[in-house]
């Protein structure tokens, strides 16, 4: 006789709705949809992966601000630590943790920068603070104190008091290709629901794996 804690109790092991999923993109669309709706604070916040010229992996949080079959898309100054190491070494890997969800994605592949056109769209959107930010941040950098950066944004804030503010020469955006995307969804006593779509040619193979 089981207790109330067996296996055979739960759900099955497969799910029977993502793991049946053949284009990764049509689901991390459903997902992120879903993550709109039920995550906190910003659902789009993701784990950006990247190594320095040691080789030795660095991490932080970005958020994804462009998404479409060609990639994930973020932004930032390209003199930042990111933005150096993926010059030196154009590859990364992100991860989303939706833990209202409990599940996750992660993704692999090479990087490249986005357009001029893409990144001047972008940062119009941007409110206009955010904006004269990235004209006052000199990312990464040492910074010799918090009053330094209020007059650094005092000083922008006045020059561009009136109109609309451009887009700084050192900010940009930087797009990752998948080759890999992985799909991990939360499952009782650690059971849980994994598969990858690995790029091949123009299309997808799909892998399940073992938790």
């Amino acid at each position: 006789m089981n207790g109330p804690d067996s296996i055979q109790q739960q759900t099955p092991l497969t799910s029977g709705d993502f793991t049946e999923s053949t284009e990764p993109f049509e689901l991390f669309t459903a997902w992120f949809d879903e993550a709109r709706a039920s995550e906190p604070n910003d659902p789009n916040a993701m784990v950006l992966a990247t190594v320095d010229a040691g080789g030795m992996p660095d991490v932080r949080m970005v958020l994804m601000n462009g998404l479409s079959p060609e990639g994930f898309v973020f932004y930032s100054h390209i003199n930042s630590a990111k933005g150096r190491e993926l010059a030196a070494n154009p590859k990364a890997a992100l991860l989303f943790h939706w833990k209202s969800l409990r599940r996750q994605v992660r993704v692999r592949g090479p990087v490249s920068p986005v357009s001029d056109a893409e990144a001047d769209a972008y940062f119009a959107t941007r409110p206009k603070q955010s904006q004269i930010g990235a004209w006052a941040s000199k990312q990464s950098q040492p910074l010799e104190s918090r009053l330094a950066f209020e007059k650094a944004i005092a000083l922008n804030a006045a020059k561009y008091a009136i109109g609309e503010v451009p887009r700084p020469p050192g900010w940009s955006g930087w797009r990752i290709v998948p080759q890999s995307i992985e799909f991990w969804h939360d499952r009782p006593f650690r059971l849980h629901d994994r598969i990858v779509f690995q790029r091949e040619g123009d299309g997808w193979t799909k892998t399940r794996l073992y938790p």
